[in-house]
């Protein structure tokens, strides 16, 4: 390889690089937010404010699940948990689909959890970008 070839190389390369940092740190910054939203959410799930756990969700959530209806599936899933007793982030992964969702910006985000009569426990929580705030589309126990 020639001294001129060697150096357009070592140019394409930096730019991959500084493409790919790019890239993860804006993918990063947007998984931070949409970890910092989970978590405000989740205080209102753990505080027992579902209606305004509701209220703070995103639209697509809204549209998939009454209020009423909501209280009453999130006092059946949670109840029998107890209080929690620590979570612990495990994970975050933005994606812009997800199936049976809209193509759009998500972050799947897993909590491991201890709850006073259910250790060991996973949390998924998936907000979504809606309106420029990141917002619950999605909660999942197991």
């Amino acid at each position: 390889m020639g001294m001129k070839t060697t150096s357009i190389v070592k140019s394409l390369l930096l730019t991959c690089a500084v493409g790919i940092f790019t890239a993860t740190a804006q993918a990063d910054e947007k998984t931070d937010a949409a970890v910092a939203a989970a978590k405000q959410w989740l205080a209102l799930v753990d505080t027992k404010e579902y209606k305004k756990s509701w209220e703070e969700a995103a639209p697509f959530f809204k549209k998939r699940v009454t209020e009423n209806d909501w209280v009453k599936m999130i006092n059946l899933a949670r109840g029998p948990f107890g209080d929690v007793k620590s979570r612990e982030l495990m994970g975050a992964k933005y994606t812009t689909s997800l199936p049976g969702a809209p193509d759009g910006e998500y972050v799947v985000i897993q909590f491991h959890t201890d709850f006073a009569n259910k250790a060991d426990s996973v949390e998924t929580i998936t907000p979504m970008k809606a309106d420029k705030n990141w917002k619950v589309s999605g909660y999942f126990i197991k």
